[in-house]
């Protein structure tokens, strides 16, 4: 039975084109708007992360700029002073081989696809910094996230030397592991 769109509360294309909502609908552990709030709280910009950092740095004395249009990627921190940037890539959407990054279970393919996808800018996009003349600095959300004050100072610590001295790339080494992007350990 399929209902017409003027009763139906839900609003999407299966409304629209009168195909009944169990046909539309993936199997899923949540409604809808459950789904729907879940995925409009995940951000690109502002992140726990990115704020943390942005917050220590600046108590430090560091002065910088977020997010700029005319950098390749549109680092999340821009430092121009020292010719520094840092990306801060969450474990995720950017396919790091760590504690926090689980393959979807649910439309594996396109999950797939997007990560490698991401993973390819992401490259694409430091190169072009590279070739800029900017240093970089990539953080991992789990070189932040569970590691405790310890871990998060040292990171901070890390960071400020390196925008200090003239080494072109920081390496922090993550808290319970050294893996790195997962595009070769798909699967």
């Amino acid at each position: 039975m399929q209902s017409s769109p003027k009763s139906d509360k839900r609003v999407g294309y299966q409304v629209a084109l009168q195909i009944p909502a169990s046909i539309c609908q993936m199997a899923d552990v949540v409604d809808w708007q459950t789904r729907s709030r879940m995925m409009s709280g995940i951000r690109g910009k502002n992140t726990k992360p990115e704020i943390f950092i942005r917050k220590a740095l600046h108590a430090g004395g560091y002065r910088f700029r977020l997010h700029r249009k005319d950098l390749p990627g549109s680092p999340d921190i821009v430092l121009p002073k020292y010719r520094a940037v840092i990306l801060i890539n969450g474990c995720f959407w950017h396919g790091h081989d760590c504690r926090l990054f689980k393959w979807p279970k649910t439309r594996p393919d396109f999950w797939r696809e997007k990560i490698e996808r991401n993973i390819r800018r992401d490259q694409r996009n430091q190169a072009n910094l590279k070739q800029l003349g900017w240093r970089l600095c990539i953080l991992w959300e789990c070189q932040i996230k569970g590691g405790g004050d310890v871990r998060r100072r040292e990171v901070i610590t890390r960071i400020m030397d390196w925008l200090d001295d003239e080494t072109d790339e920081i390496h922090i080494p993550h808290s319970r592991t050294e893996s790195g992007p997962t595009a070769n350990n798909i699967g």
